[in-house]
């Protein structure tokens, strides 16, 4: 498994969409955005990665989970999903393979208004002949603190079924657990619902961003969520809003936001 870090540094012509500078008696607000990408194909058939940009760039995040990248792979034309992302929405960039497809790789990637400062692909347990999944872990630099934040990105399986969704939920939990005061947010697909036993059991040790429902598939007319947003410590994190997007063709997919505030250590 390999992951990349290509850096793409923000640039002064796009200054409206650059966090401004915080006062010092400002809180940190971090928006995360978690978005199953489908390699860029659109419930139109077009593959289209300016689209997907778009969407992210609209939702003004300071990080995000992307699901279902495709790089250099034979099925988009041999393009680095993640560095073309990274390039159109002038986010710092890394990539987790979680498997070789079509002469390339596929996998998670995390886009980043803030350095990330190092990044690794985890495998997820595998029950039967399922593709390969994993939890993409990256360590980024928060601005004005001196604490930086652990950031999964994952997407679990879903042919194998709740088993093997309960192991994944295990596995998350023995990399997250050390130091167990650390800053982290797990966001992604994990092809569960709200009151499936692998949410249920990951709520054991994080605290979602909202107890409502917020359904996310299917694109055109959602019913079920099965893309969410986690954190932790609890006392660490004031939740400012959870919302779906409302786009319903460049993905399979409904992205999901969620606004964050730091608040300080006891």
């Amino acid at each position: 498994m390999r992951a990349i870090l290509i850096p793409i540094f923000l640039a002064t012509t796009f200054a409206p969409f650059m966090l401004s500078p915080a006062r010092a008696d400002e809180p940190t607000r971090i928006r995360v955005l978690s978005y199953n990408i489908h390699h860029g194909e659109g419930t139109d058939g077009k593959l289209d990665l300016a689209r997907i940009a778009k969407v992210i760039e609209e939702a003004k995040p300071d990080v995000v989970a992307l699901q279902e990248v495709d790089v250099e792979t034979e099925r988009t034309g041999k393009v680095d999903q993640a560095q073309e992302l990274a390039r159109l929405t002038k986010l710092h960039v890394a990539f987790g393979s979680s498997m070789d497809f079509q002469g390339g790789q596929y996998g998670n990637a995390v886009l980043s208004r803030w350095p990330i400062v190092s990044s690794k692909v985890h495998p997820l347990p595998r029950f039967g002949e399922g593709e390969p999944r994993s939890v993409f872990v990256c360590e980024i630099d928060l601005p004005d603190q001196e604490e930086g934040l652990s950031f999964f990105a994952t997407h679990f399986g879903f042919f194998a079924g709740t088993e093997e969704r309960l192991a994944s939920v295990d596995a998350v939990e023995e990399i997250a657990k050390t130091p167990p005061s650390r800053l982290a947010i797990l966001a992604g697909d994990f092809n569960d619902v709200p009151d499936g036993r692998p949410i249920l059991k990951l709520r054991e040790a994080w605290t979602l961003t909202t107890d409502d429902t917020l359904p996310t598939v299917p694109v055109k007319q959602p019913t079920r969520q099965i893309d969410f947003i986690f954190y932790r410590p609890a006392q660490r994190w004031r939740v400012v809003e959870t919302r779906v997007l409302d786009e319903a063709v460049a993905s399979d997919h409904r992205a999901i936001l969620a606004e964050l505030e730091l608040l300080p250590a006891e």
